[in-house]
């Protein structure tokens, strides 16, 4: 699932997958990150307030000063702990063949696969209370401040600082995993919503029917609906709906050409009644259309979508 995000606080470089990110909730689409995975690590340290962190099957509340460790393809999302908070975060994303080089190595297989891997490893809290945890807390930290200095070897000093942070991490998640060069093992749940969502992004301007999304999983619609439930508490078109929104209100925002008239850009994120377009853009977003278009052409600091993807 592409999970790029706009304007990251660091070097775009391919040859360096370090990226930084400020979050703040309150700007995001429904004030959520909304479900995605990805290949890279990612660490989050809350900046201010709380929020809740949310996997398949488990969540946490983590409050500012604390962090929390998510694994790679690990399906997740972030939601404001309450419905006034104001929270934000710094995510920092890496790619972890950045620490260990590219290839199957030695240490790609002795340290790296294990923590991959592990079949307890969805996610890792850390708290400042636990000794080793702030330990792993401050090395982030410093990987936050060397990526928006960028002082000469910052690179060096980022690699540094991840290789000290891994071998926290390692000890605490996996230190007696054997070897192997496996991936974790997804539950059906997982998998098949992973793959109705990918159909979603892939086809959302088109018609979509609940026998369609069951289709690329083979289940029945029934089964579409419960692996839905259970893996994202939402239905399989209340997802459709707001991934549409968001489509609409990203390119109003980029000023794209299938924004060109309302008309025009309901068709072109797959609804056929402009109307019933309008009506539900206002129901996730609080704007019509016509409302938010002014509200971007207005207000240069009005920037909902510049940090997240769906």
């Amino acid at each position: 699932m592409d999970t790029t995000k706009d304007n990251p606080l660091e070097d775009e470089s391919l040859s360096y997958p370090v990226h930084v990110y400020f979050i703040e909730l309150s700007k995001q689409y429904m004030k959520n990150v909304q479900w995605n995975w990805h290949p890279e690590m990612e660490v989050i340290i809350v900046n201010h307030g709380e929020i809740l962190f949310k996997t398949r099957d488990k969540q946490i509340t983590v409050s500012a000063g604390m962090g929390i460790v998510i694994n790679a393809n690990t399906l997740h999302t972030i939601v404001p702990a309450s419905e006034d908070a104001n929270c934000s975060m710094y995510s920092t994303v890496f790619h972890p063949a950045f620490v260990f080089g590219y290839g199957d190595t030695y240490f790609h297989e002795k340290y790296f696969s294990p923590v991959i891997s592990s079949s307890k490893f969805q996610f890792l809290e850390l708290s400042e209370e636990n000794p080793e945890e702030n330990k792993m807390l401050e090395c982030i930290n410093n990987v936050i401040a060397a990526n928006l200095i960028k002082s000469f070897g910052y690179e060096l000093t980022t690699k540094s600082l991840l290789c000290e942070f891994w071998l926290s991490l390692i000890k605490r998640v996996a230190p007696d995993e054997p070897v192997k060069k496996t991936t974790p093992v997804a539950s059906n749940d997982e998998i098949r919503t992973k793959e109705m969502i990918l159909y979603i992004e892939n086809h959302y301007a088109e018609k979509i029917t609940l026998d369609d999304l069951a289709a690329t999983v083979h289940i029945s619609r029934s089964e579409c609906c419960r692996c839905f439930k259970r893996s994202l508490n939402l239905t399989p078109i209340e997802y459709l709906m707001k991934y549409r929104i968001f489509q609409a209100a990203s390119f109003i925002q980029k000023k794209d050409k299938r924004a060109a008239s309302f008309s025009e850009l309901a068709f072109n994120v797959g609804f056929n009644n402009a109307s019933y377009f309008n009506k539900v853009f206002r129901q996730y977003l609080g704007y019509t259309p016509s409302e938010y278009r002014k509200k971007v052409n207005s207000d240069p600091n009005f920037d909902l979508f510049s940090t997240i993807s769906i």
